[in-house]
């Protein structure tokens, strides 16, 4: 597991190290079967957040992302009918789901290159997956100046 700065929730280290036993020794073939399994295991959307508004500009197909904040932490969930998408979604929200806003701008995700996630995308998957997360920052930066 690569070295973090001492900043890092604890919470957000485990899940990170979840994340990458799900991802170890797998070849591309494995890891895009993996990345779908976890998108298929996102909870579901209500329809009255699949609106324009959560739509994350930048993904190759439709995926809404939604965030709440509760007690401190940011709760993030996500749709795509696109599967590599829904995959891509789920390892994020995964990840950063029910951290601080604080954290989830000071952690870049890292981890996605030791699971060989950003080696397996195509530039256009790659430019997707850096607007979802950086629709998590942006929304944890609104929380955080609220």
């Amino acid at each position: 597991m690569p070295c973090y700065s001492f900043s890092m929730s604890e919470t957000f280290s485990k899940k990170v190290e979840a994340i990458q036993k799900i991802f170890q020794d797998l070849n591309a073939e494995s890891r895009y079967k993996a990345m779908i399994e976890m998108g298929r295991k996102l909870t579901l959307l209500p329809p009255t957040q699949k609106i324009f508004a959560n739509i994350v500009p930048g993904c190759q197909s439709i995926l809404y992302l939604y965030s709440e904040l509760r007690e401190g932490k940011i709760y993030f969930h996500a749709f795509s009918e696109a599967l590599i998408s829904a995959g891509m979604a789920a390892i994020l929200v995964q990840a950063y789901s029910g951290e601080t806003p604080e954290t989830i701008l000071k952690i870049s995700p890292d981890f996605l290159k030791t699971i060989g996630i950003e080696g397996s995308l195509t530039p256009n998957r790659s430019h997707g997956l850096y607007h979802i997360h950086l629709r998590m920052k942006q929304d944890a930066l609104k929380f955080l100046v609220k």
